[in-house]
């Protein structure tokens, strides 16, 4: 499958506006922006003692920029994170059997559809594989709860996006009580031996929790409701999930404590402002990108000789 060329960023005019571009799309040595020194894995996993409560989800761990900083930040990497995963497809060319899978999970308004746009839409498409997790179907009832997760796995070479995941299975089905809890309780340890499994099947797998606080929640309904252009996106299911936040809140302090070992850790990305919930994603999946020893695959011929060929033609 050859790669295309990416489209431009999904941006507006007053992106470019406030990005300090100039007329060509670059910028100045005056205008650069300055690299991130921090890690963010560093900064935003989750160990042992890790408490939900105790992270703010209006902060900016890792990040001492305003608004305006952070959206240059996140325009000034795009390029290595294009060139990072077109070098992970090339290597799967030549039987390089890497693959990433993002899950991304977080209450309704947390900012997951924003990621999709503007981290995992600044790639190749083509490397892409995005699946969404509804409700599961009839069919999908009638085997285990990790069968339609491992149909939707990405392939070698590919970036896997979960827009939810299997964790639905420990979070929705915990609060509103779908199975017993020794069922549900059991999921924790299969998760984590699935997790295991898919590190020696060489996925590296970044778990990201987008943290939205309650309040900033009910703004960005309000905003749907007040909006027509936002009406799309409004679901009343999304209330009756809100009267529920409380015990969201405690199946996610559960899971982050039983499900984040060494081998696949939880990130949480504070996600009241959407900008940085953004640049802490894509810096996450650069900086593991990073650590996968990418580069391009050599030639398979005789370079000089098809050159000659070609200079013939």
């Amino acid at each position: 499958m050859p790669m295309a060329k990416k489209k431009d960023k999904h941006k507006s005019k007053d992106d470019h506006a406030t990005s300090g571009k100039g007329k060509k799309g670059k910028k100045s040595k005056k205008d650069a922006v300055a690299p991130i020194e921090t890690s963010f894995i560093d900064t935003l996993k989750v160990g042992a003692g890790f408490v939900l409560a105790d992270r703010d989800p209006g902060s900016t761990p890792g990040f001492t920029g305003d608004k305006a900083k952070g959206k240059d930040a996140l325009a000034a990497a795009d390029d290595e994170l294009d060139l990072l995963q077109e070098q992970l497809y090339a290597m799967s060319r030549e039987g390089g059997t890497k693959r990433v899978l993002l899950v991304i999970q977080g209450m309704d308004t947390s900012g997951k559809g924003g990621i999709l746009r503007h981290v995992v839409g600044a790639v190749d498409p083509q490397g892409i594989e995005l699946t969404a997790f509804k409700a599961p179907s009839p069919e999908e009832l009638e085997h285990p709860f990790l069968w339609r997760i491992r149909k939707a796995l990405p392939g070698p070479g590919m970036i896997g996006v979960f827009d939810r995941s299997h964790y639905e299975d420990v979070l929705i089905v915990r609060v509103h009580n779908l199975v017993p809890p020794q069922q549900w309780g059991r999921r924790y340890g299969t998760i984590n031996g699935f997790e295991q499994g898919l590190l020696d099947d060489d996925v590296t797998i970044i778990k990201v929790m987008l943290h939205v606080s309650k309040e900033e929640q009910k703004a960005r309904l309000q905003e749907r409701l007040d909006r027509p252009d936002k009406y799309w996106k409004y679901n009343p299911g999304d209330l009756d999930e809100r009267a529920y936040w409380d015990a969201y809140q405690e199946a996610y302090q559960a899971l982050l404590e039983r499900c984040s070992p060494a081998h696949a850790p939880w990130y949480v990305v504070p996600a009241d402002h959407k900008w940085y919930a953004r640049l802490a994603v894509q810096r996450l999946l650069l900086e593991h990108l990073r650590g996968l020893d990418l580069r391009w695959p050599p030639a398979d011929f005789d370079v000089e000789k098809e050159k000659a060929r070609l200079a013939e033609l």
